[in-house]
């Protein structure tokens, strides 16, 4: 059965401040379908031996070692949680706690072991998260869909919102009234509809203003044109069409996924563009070391991370001087990309974690620099 759990950003950043001398990172493929379940679990018991191993390697604390391993065993043995996986699942465990996310993207196996979690894929989640609100408007109702990953679509009570543009319309009347009767317009005509538009945005706003998620709109002319005219919203550009009345919440959340995806395909698009622009004034970097110094110095203003490629080695907390990593994976060394993304993160940059293919020169990273380098 398919089941999303996502992080929030408050999480991403609590977690980024774990530190421990035995902190496991585990990333796998998993499947929605509960008959194929059985693979991955079996793949996780690997994953698990090989973090096990580097922890022994680096000669941790063997009572450490085995509570980080009774961490695992309740979570390989619980048939329920199993039975409800979504495409990948991120595993981030201590000796002390373990925690377990199941993620709509398809990721690579990764194994982690550090004195930090390793959260760069968590990113992916967050950046391209596919939560957005959707308005249903026509002339004779009005909805506010919620859309979220991990749950149901579902009907948001707004307070204030008119039932329709009669009751829009009946109300004005009521505010406006001077003895000449109803000053809001004939039915159906632009100044009618106008005043109903005016009164959605008045009773969305509250809501909407401080809201991250993108609105999507499902309307058709003439009410499209006259609420984006009047818009204070992050509108998306692209419009659900056709009449909204008799569709469910889960119908237009099918028909609101192809446009998040083009609007998230168009924030690559932006980043590309301006690189382009700030690399003729030598404002961008795809170099793993520089960009570890302008992260440690809050250099950073927009970055695009790789969320499948692990670099390995140390960044020093003072200068931000890479030590690259020679040899295999150890309990030591740490994702670099992992720790230059949550150093930018801290500074305020704009992340996106992304696939290799949406980074200029198909590169691990690539930066857009707050000043010249």
């Amino acid at each position: 059965m398919y089941y999303v759990d996502m992080p929030s950003i408050e999480e991403i950043g609590n977690l980024n401040l774990v530190r421990s001398d035995s902190c496991i990172s585990i990333y796998l493929p998993t499947t929605p379908i509960s008959r194929e379940i059985k693979q991955s679990r079996t793949h996780l018991n690997s994953l698990l031996k090989k973090a096990i191993a580097q922890l022994e390697a680096a000669s941790v604390d063997k009572r450490l070692i085995q509570q980080v391993q009774e961490q695992f065993e309740p979570l390989l043995a619980d048939d329920a949680f199993w039975d409800h996986q979504a495409n990948s699942l991120a595993i981030l465990a201590t000796p002390e706690s373990i925690r377990t996310y199941r993620l709509a993207n398809k990721l690579q196996d990764i194994v982690e072991v550090s004195d930090r979690f390793h959260l760069k894929p968590l990113l992916r989640a967050i950046t391209f998260s596919h939560a957005a609100h959707i308005l249903a408007l026509s002339e004779n109702a009005v909805r506010l869909i919620q859309v979220s990953p991990d749950l149901p679509a579902k009907e948001i009570q707004v307070s204030g919102l008119p039932e329709d543009a009669a009751d829009a319309s009946n109300k004005i009347a009521e505010k406006n009234f001077s003895g000449t009767g109803n000053r809001s317009g004939i039915k159906g005509s632009t100044a009618y509809l106008t005043g109903y538009v005016r009164s959605i945005n008045a009773a969305l706003r509250p809501l909407l203003l401080h809201s991250n998620q993108p609105l999507i709109l499902a309307a058709t002319q003439p009410l499209e044109g006259i609420f984006r005219s009047l818009n204070t919203a992050k509108l998306l550009p692209q419009t659900i069409s056709g009449n909204p009345e008799h569709l469910t919440p889960a119908e237009l959340a099918t028909a609101a996924r192809p446009i998040l995806d083009a609007h998230y395909q168009s924030l690559i698009q932006d980043f590309h563009r301006l690189y382009e622009e700030r690399t003729g004034q030598s404002r961008t970097t795809t170099d793993i070391a520089h960009a570890a110094r302008l992260a440690t110095f809050g250099g950073i203003e927009k970055l695009l991370v790789d969320i499948d490629s692990v670099v390995d080695g140390l960044v020093d907390d003072e200068t931000g001087e890479v030590t690259f990593s020679s040899g295999k994976p150890d309990a030591i060394d740490y994702g670099v990309v992992d720790e230059i993304t949550c150093r930018a993160l801290r500074t305020g940059a704009k992340v996106m974690a992304v696939r290799k293919e949406d980074i200029p020169g198909n590169h691990d990273l690539a930066v857009i620099a707050r000043y010249a380098i």
